[in-house]
């Protein structure tokens, strides 16, 4: 098995636009405890009351906390700058003597996950939804390449029970890393990922699905007459420091076509993409990397053009 640790620095200059969608799912008012010990979310805090786009952050656990997200406010008031924190990442892997995926979880995750009741229980009860996002890891299994609608809906359930065993908002897709073909794998076909993601929804209709549009999942969404855009919530744009609407057919307010990374891309292109995200109409702005230091000017030159306020870190 490979443990996948690495940097998402991309510019414009890489290819495609991104087609991700995501939605806040509504969580249980009563707390539950699953076969294997771990306790279903509480309720969570009434919803924020900060007006403007949806802000996302993805958060490289193997180097950072979760609980970074929720260290940042708005000032002169209680809201959250984040209303979504993306668990980066667990994996697709591949079983060579079952010929399956399965979904792996390093250390890094693993520990927040065991950990949820101090890693991403306080998130969600400051209102912040908390979603588990899935990556390739060089091993062939990818969520192209299902050779099955059988094959395809195991994978949905072990989705969709981890999601309920660790109280999570839902999953994020990011097809990068599989490595189509490794291991005797089959190269992607036109109905693995309709089949996935249609399982999935199935599974968990009131939570977060996402698509971090790359790779060949993201240029297959439509097979047999079912196109899986309407199955998604939010749409995002991975290349971070540029402008590209996400190619799917979602309402401007379920997309981000401005990505940045935190502490990478330049104040001055991070305003200028949360500034048109505003002027053109658009409903989600997409980060990446928040780690643990002060970051609020970076956050703040966002935060400034989306809600009119500058972003507080409290440690």
């Amino acid at each position: 098995m490979f443990t996948l640790v690495r940097s998402r620095v991309r510019t414009a200059a890489l290819a495609l636009s991104a087609v991700a969608a995501l939605a806040f799912g509504t969580t249980t008012t009563t707390t539950t405890t699953t076969t294997t010990g771990a306790t279903a979310a509480p309720a969570p805090a009434p919803a924020p009351a900060k007006q403007g786009p949806t802000s996302v952050a993805y958060v490289e656990v193997n180097n950072n906390s979760m609980l970074n997200v929720g260290k940042y406010t708005l000032a002169g008031g209680a809201d959250n700058v984040f209303d979504v924190a993306v668990i980066f990442a667990a994996n697709i892997n591949y079983d060579t003597g079952t010929r399956a995926a399965y979904l792996h979880f390093n250390e890094n995750v693993q520990r927040v996950l065991d950990n949820a009741a101090t890693q991403i229980r306080p998130l969600q009860q400051k209102g912040i939804k908390v979603v588990l996002s899935v990556l390739g890891n060089h091993q062939g299994a990818g969520f192209a390449n299902f050779p099955t609608q059988q094959a395809a809906s195991a994978f949905a359930k072990e989705l969709s029970d981890t999601v309920a065993q660790y109280g999570l908002d839902g999953i994020d897709f990011d097809d990068e890393y599989a490595e189509y073909g490794k291991n005797g794998t089959g190269q992607p076909n036109d109905s693995s990922f309709v089949h996935l993601v249609t399982a999935l929804r199935a599974n968990m209709p009131d939570k977060i699905i996402s698509l971090y549009n790359i790779g060949p999942a993201a240029s297959r969404l439509s097979y047999g007459g079912v196109d899986l855009s309407s199955k998604f919530d939010y749409a995002w744009n991975p290349y971070y420091g540029s402008w590209q609407v996400p190619g799917i057919a979602l309402p401007k307010s379920n997309l981000s076509p401005a990505a940045v990374e935190i502490g990478r891309t330049s104040q001055s292109t991070v305003a200028d993409l949360a500034r048109r995200t505003v002027s053109e109409g658009y409903g989600v702005y997409l980060t990446y990397n928040l780690d643990g230091s002060d970051r609020s000017a970076d956050v703040s030159a966002f935060t400034r053009q989306l809600y009119g306020s500058d972003a507080v870190y409290t440690p």
